[in-house]
């Protein structure tokens, strides 16, 4: 018995052995095949030998791009990306400006631009009439089961409309998901992520480009280190001696074929020392005070007024034995880099708040938003006792989008008759919905924010809206670009490779197609005859408590079983909501 139980174990050892080796050669293949696909865009952009710019536009949904303010001009500049359908992962290269004063995008068609990528970085110089530096990123196959992590270097001089890739040795080696700043005159690189499909490695090495010699170099920090990390925030600091390093997502394997995530909230100070030539850099952990953000990951970040970090959104995953789901945010939140110290970005409205300084309300906003200190912000939202609003668009497909939104609390609407006399004081605050993934930049003390992600049940999209924030005034958001929930395009792994029943579709006669129109649409109708209608009186929280059951039961079938039971009811008591408004 005991022979035997060797050999099975010997058996099953050369067996793993086996399929090591065979999982290796196959990393290195599906390498070698993206290496020759992004080969074979760069050789078609070759082709171009002309500058190309077109009034167009906004850009389409995509996520992990990099949005960047013009040094001179008032524009933006957005450049790659990806979009992921359900089945295909779509990598971009594309480069758009957006005119601020204009209202209007521009695609520019440059020759020999950088390949396809998302999660890169981009930094913008004002030397030699502006400059924009891009460094790694990933490239993914269509089926997004194969990445490539880039090392390569490139700048966008901007005033001569001409890329050029800076074949500088000694970099940082392939990754995507870091993070990269303009200290002084060097980019700093810190941190990211290598995946295959074999392993990944997290990194928290430190990288400085100089802009003045070319060169890359690696730097050897003393001190408490952040651990290994990708998709923090990183800030420089405004007198240009160090970043602040903040959160970030890393995980580990914690088993052969299991994978722990963490999400990071520590901060850390890299600061330089000494005479150049001479410098040395020290880490240091820091303690900053406020409201710090909850933890999350794939949050936004810009840089405002006064050296302030501005933070934006983000997902926190729930991670349950095999299944992963996120918690998504839509909240502000700002980082003194000067007073260390953390504070909720509130918005104050606009009609609203000047109706209650009139009426001498305590609480009531005072001073410039950008300037008012956590306390006093804290203090304001409690008097107001805003409200969240979910409310909920529904796709073609029937999927349901969720969107928040925030109305002054019902103390207030209770103070008087003087209140209704003015509808638009009490308008709601519009706010980007729930996202993760999107791309920010701050220009002339406005933050602009595009695009991003969100995920309903098992579905995920991508937005291609576009928002403008005053940091200054903190009153409302503007919307540049709507979303269309009708766009947002899915497609269930069901369907088959080659569309057939979309193909079966365009073969029936006109006839059959239209007795199947008129079907869908008494069966449309009967489903909503269906729903429970609302009773005469009934108050919208009335008709939700007697209805619960069944909307809950219709949001199940809509979003899975395997959703979460908290954010079914959540979703169920926006799709009653939505059902009796339109009653």
């Amino acid at each position: 018995m005991g022979k035997k139980k060797e050999k099975k174990v010997k058996g099953a050892e050369k067996t793993a052995a086996k399929m090591e080796k065979k999982v290796s050669k196959r990393s290195k293949r599906e390498e070698d095949d993206l290496e020759a696909m992004i080969a074979e865009f760069q050789n078609l952009d070759a082709k171009k030998t002309q500058v190309v710019e077109t009034t167009c536009p906004p850009p389409p949904a995509r996520l992990s791009a990099s949005l960047s303010a013009h040094p001179e001009k008032d524009e933006l500049i957005l450049f790659g990306g990806e979009f992921f359908n359900g089945k295909k992962t779509y990598l971009y290269n594309d480069l758009f400006f957006y005119n601020i004063k204009k209202n209007c995008w521009v695609k520019s068609e440059i020759p020999n631009p950088p390949p396809p990528r998302c999660a890169h970085q981009a930094v913008v110089v004002p030397q030699a009439g502006g400059q924009l530096w891009v460094f790694g990123g990933e490239f993914a196959s269509p089926n997004g089961e194969q990445f490539y992590h880039y090392k390569d270097l490139w700048v966008l001089h901007l005033a001569t409309n001409t890329w050029e890739n800076i074949k500088a040795p000694g970099g940082p080696s392939g990754r995507s998901g870091h993070r990269m700043v303009l200290s002084k005159k060097q980019l700093l690189v810190f941190g990211g992520f290598h995946e295959s499909t074999r392993d990944f490695i997290y990194y928290n090495d430190v990288y400085s480009f100089s802009l003045d010699t070319f060169s890359w170099s690696r730097l050897s920090p003393s001190g408490t280190a952040p651990c290994p990390r990708s998709a923090c925030q990183m800030t420089a600091t405004p007198d240009g001696t160090g970043v602040i390093v903040y959160g970030g997502y890393s995980k580990v394997r914690v088993k052969k074929d299991v994978e722990k995530g963490t999400i990071h909230s520590d901060m850390f100070l890299l600061k330089r020392e000494g005479k150049d030539g001479q410098e040395k850099w020290l880490w240091s952990r820091m303690s900053p005070s406020g409201s710090k953000p909850p933890p999350r990951s794939g949050f936004s970040l810009a840089v405002g007024p006064g050296g302030r970090a501005v933070l934006f959104g983000g997902v926190c995953d729930e991670e349950e034995e095999e299944e992963l789901e996120g918690d998504f945010y839509n909240d502000l939140y700002l980082y003194d880099t000067v007073k260390n110290r953390w504070f909720p970005g509130l918005l104050r409205g606009n009609k609203s708040e000047k109706k209650k300084r009139r009426r001498g309300k305590k609480g009531g906003a005072e001073g410039e938003g950008g300037e008012r200190e956590e306390g006093e912000e804290t203090a304001a939202a409690a008097a107001q006792g805003p409200t969240e609003v979910v409310r909920e668009m529904v796709t073609e497909d029937g999927t349901v989008m969720t969107i928040k939104e925030v109305i002054p609390g019902a103390q207030e609407e209770e103070e008087g008759e003087e209140e209704e006399e003015d509808e638009d004081a009490w308008a709601p605050l519009v706010e980007p919905c729930q996202r993760s993934s999107s791309m920010a930049t701050v220009r002339q003390g406005k933050l602009y924010l595009y695009g991003g992600m969100f995920e309903v049940g098992d579905r995920q999209f991508t937005l291609s809206d576009f928002y403008c924030l005053d940091l200054n005034k903190m009153e409302q958001w503007e919307v540049l670009v709507e979303m269309d929930p009708k766009t947002q395009e899915w497609l269930d792994e069901s369907d088959s490779e080659e569309d057939e029943d979309e193909e079966e579709e365009e073969e029936e006669t006109k006839g059959a197609e239209g007795k199947e129109e008129s079907e869908e649409e008494s069966d449309e109708e009967e489903d909503e005859a269906e729903h429970p209608a609302v009773e005469e009186g009934e108050t919208v929280t009335e008709y939700q408590l007697r209805t619960e059951q069944y909307w809950i039961t219709a949001a199940r079938a809509n979003m899975g079983q395997d959703a979460k039971d908290k954010k079914v009811a959540k979703v169920a008591l926006a799709m009653a909501k939505v059902f009796y408004e339109d009653q």
